[in-house]
């Protein structure tokens, strides 16, 4: 057994129930994540998504067990835990318009050698833009910004909020491959409502109703249950499924032979 088939999730939350204005959002969520891929964190709006991911980074009030690498970290401020390897992606990009790109990501570093190569290979176009107002950019440009500046630091994990969110299908597909390269150096716990997105890039799945954990598995085979993604989604994926991409039907065969030869 290899030594990433040994290691234990990257992220273990456990009883984790969170608060907005009083008011109850997240329920006593339990799930890991990998220390390798992309785990999606899925469900219908308003089930709580966004309220667990900024809940396990402390930005609203919530208890129980949240732990990074085998450090539990939830009694620590945001700040902390964002500089103890955690790469926060905000729903709806939250870039400084008034500042340009170059400051923008001057602002994320947080590493004495931060990773400027790898965002200039990933995301060229912004090189080019460096001294443009971010607030200017398109929307897929500020969702670039946003990426680059959680790529720029090394980390233990990224949490990516809604990354295709209003975004046109050519500029989803370049988000998606940005995520698929970024998931090769660091695991990823992605909320994203595109669900050809999710089958190209997840390998496991965590659904949420009601602030609720309803779901965990591997992401293909839930996308592949129609009556499943019905009942916990409102959608039908059968079009989906029958669209996969050449990486996510390897993977469900790699899937399917992992599950044979332990029978």
């Amino acid at each position: 057994m290899t030594a990433t088939a040994q290691a234990g999730p990257i992220l273990r939350i456990e009883g984790l129930n969170a608060h907005i204005a009083g008011q109850q959002v997240v329920e006593d969520v339990s799930f890991t994540v990998p220390a390798t891929g992309i785990t999606a964190l899925l469900g219908r709006n308003g089930v709580g998504k966004t309220s667990t991911i900024k809940a396990i980074i402390g930005l609203i009030d919530r208890s129980g067990l949240v732990e990074l690498d085998g450090v539990r970290v939830e009694k620590e401020p945001t700040y902390k835990i964002i500089r103890s390897g955690v790469g926060y992606v905000p729903e709806d990009r939250e870039v400084f318009s008034k500042l340009t790109v170059a400051e923008n990501l001057r602002l994320a570093e947080r590493d004495a050698a931060p990773r400027r190569q790898l965002v200039e290979e990933l995301f060229p176009d912004l090189l080019a833009r460096s001294g443009q107002m971010a607030g200017t950019l398109s929307g897929g440009q500020q969702q670039m910004v946003s990426l680059a500046r959680a790529l720029l630091n090394t980390n233990k994990i990224l949490l990516v909020d809604e990354p295709t969110k209003g975004l046109a299908p050519k500029i989803v597909a370049e988000v998606a491959e940005t995520l698929a390269e970024a998931a090769k150096t660091v695991p990823i716990l992605l909320v994203e409502q595109n669900l050809q997105v999710v089958r190209q890039l997840a390998a496991g799945a965590v659904v949420l109703s009601g602030g609720k954990v309803v779901h965990t598995g591997n992401a293909l085979e839930f996308l592949d249950d129609d009556g499943l993604t019905q009942r916990l989604l409102g959608v039908s994926t059968e079009a989906v499924s029958h669209e996969a991409s050449p990486h996510a039907e390897a993977r469900h065969a790699a899937a399917s032979q992992e599950k044979g030869a332990a029978l």
